[in-house]
């Protein structure tokens, strides 16, 4: 498929993203909303024809946390764009995944909500 217009692909990242995609998860007692990395994956394919690509620039383990570094790009009809994320994880972290997983999903989710996806998640309405 043919490369998009970042304007357009801009504005489809920005729409609300369908509450079917969406899971939730207690923390703390409160109850997170979110949309899992391989969703937000398709979400990105789909609005850019499959025209992204994402890469782990870095990653920094101390004694108690990983913090990773993803960039997103977008190569869009008018040129390409990117954007970073970052994400941490404690090594003693319970829950689901693995802490490495763990920071890279956050790190990748958030580099894609610098171009829009999944904001509307942020306003707590949900």
């Amino acid at each position: 498929m043919s490369k998009r217009l970042y304007s357009d692909i801009l504005a489809d990242l920005s729409k609300p993203v369908p509450r079917r995609l969406l899971k939730s998860k207690k923390m703390g007692g409160a109850n997170i909303v979110f949309i899992p990395w391989y969703r937000v994956s398709k979400l990105m394919s789909h609005y850019t024809n499959g025209h992204w690509s994402y890469e782990v620039k870095e990653k920094l383990l101390t004694s108690s946390n990983i913090l990773m570094t993803v960039k997103v790009t977008i190569y869009a009809e008018d040129g390409s764009f990117s954007m970073d994320g970052t994400g941490i994880e404690s090594l003693n972290a319970k829950g689901y995944g693995d802490p490495q997983s763990n920071a890279e999903s956050m790190a990748f989710r958030r580099a894609c909500a610098k171009f829009g996806l999944g904001l509307d998640l942020y306003e707590g309405d949900l």
